[in-house]
C-alpha cells in the first residue's frame, strides 16, 4: 500500500473533546492517488456520528466500539460512498444519511446502496440538533454538498468544496497535474470541474458567508492537508474569487442607503 503522508491509517486520531479524524487509504480519481478521512464526533448520549467513512478494518471497528456505539452514517455528497455498505452491516443499528444524488451515483456505478435517511438541505437532523449544524450547499444542481459544523469544537467539516492535496506526498509524475488545476495545498480551493458546475454564484457566495459567520476554529477536508487553525481566513481566502463580487455588492447597497438617508 502506497504511503499517504497521513499515518498512521484506519486509526481514530484526536483532535478535541468528543473529536477524531480517520485517515484512510488513498483512492484513485480521475487516475491521481487521493488521500482520504472520515471525521467522527461522539454526540451527548455517547453514540458516534461518522462524516465520509472511509474503509473499514477490523482494527479500526474494535477501536471505534470502544469510543461508543457507531449510529450515524453521512454520506456527504455524490462521490463518497463507497464504504457506506461495509459500515452499516458492521453495524447495522446505524442510521445511514446520504445528500442528493448519492444514491443514484452508486448505481450508475453499479452500487445498489439501502439509506435510510436524507439529508435536509437547511436544518440540522433532531439526532444531533443543537450540536452539529448543517447545510446542503447551494448553486450547483449536480455536486449537492452537505456541509457541518461541530459547536462544541468549533470545527467545520468539509468534503470536497476545498482541496489541498500535500504534492509531496503525491507521485512525482502527479504533482504536475495538481499544481496545474490549483488544489495543492499551497492555495487550497474548489476543484474548477466542480466549480464549474456552480452556476448561481451568489446563492453559492451566500452559503459561504454563512460557514463564515458559524466562525470555525478550524477546517476539516476529506482529502489533503486540512487546516487546524485560522478557519474563518481560509475560508476567505479558499473562497476569495466567489465572495469578492457578493461583498462588493452589498457594500454597494449599504453606500446607497447612506445616502437616502442623508438626503432624506
Amino acid at each position: 500500500m502506497r504511503k499517504t503522508g497521513y499515518e498512521p491509517l484506519n486509526t481514530p486520531k484526536p483532535v478535541d473533546d468528543g473529536l477524531w479524524l480517520i485517515d484512510g487509504p488513498a483512492i484513485r480519481f480521475y487516475g491521481l492517488p487521493f488521500s482520504t478521512r472520515a471525521t467522527v464526533v461522539r454526540l451527548k448520549e455517547g453514540t458516534l456520528w461518522v462524516h465520509s467513512p472511509t474503509r473499514l478494518t477490523d482494527a479500526l471497528k474494535a477501536e471505534l466500539d470502544a469510543l461508543g456505539p457507531v449510529r450515524h452514517l453521512i454520506a456527504p455528497n455524490w462521490l463518497h460512498y463507497a464504504h457506506i455498505a461495509d459500515w452499516q452491516a458492521a453495524w447495522p443499528k446505524a442510521t445511514a444519511w446520504a445528500a442528493p444524488g448519492v444514491a443514484e451515483r452508486a448505481a450508475k456505478n453499479g452500487l445498489t446502496l439501502s439509506f435510510d435517511r436524507d439529508l435536509n438541505s437547511e436544518r440540522a437532523e433532531p439526532p444531533w440538533r443543537g450540536q452539529i449544524r448543517q447545510m446542503i450547499v447551494r448553486g450547483s444542481k449536480k455536486h449537492r454538498e452537505a456541509v457541518f459544523f461541530h459547536k462544541s469544537t468549533r470545527s467545520l467539516i468539509l468534503t470536497d468544496l476545498i482541496e489541498a492535496h500535500e504534492t509531496r506526498h503525491m507521485p512525482v509524475w502527479a504533482r504536475p497535474l495538481i499544481w496545474f488545476v490549483g488544489i495543492d495545498d499551497s492555495d487550497g480551493k474548489m476543484p474548477p470541474d466542480m466549480a464549474w458546475t456552480f452556476r448561481d454564484k451568489v446563492a453559492l457566495a451566500e452559503d459561504v458567508e454563512k460557514m463564515i459567520g458559524w466562525d470555525p476554529r478550524r477546517v476539516i477536508l476529506a482529502h489533503g492537508r486540512w487546516y487546524q487553525t485560522n478557519g474563518v481566513a481560509e475560508l476567505e481566502r479558499a473562497f476569495r474569487r466567489v465572495l469578492r463580487p457578493r461583498r462588493w455588492e452589498v457594500a454597494y447597497e449599504e453606500a446607497r442607503e447612506k445616502n437616502r438617508d442623508k438626503t432624506r
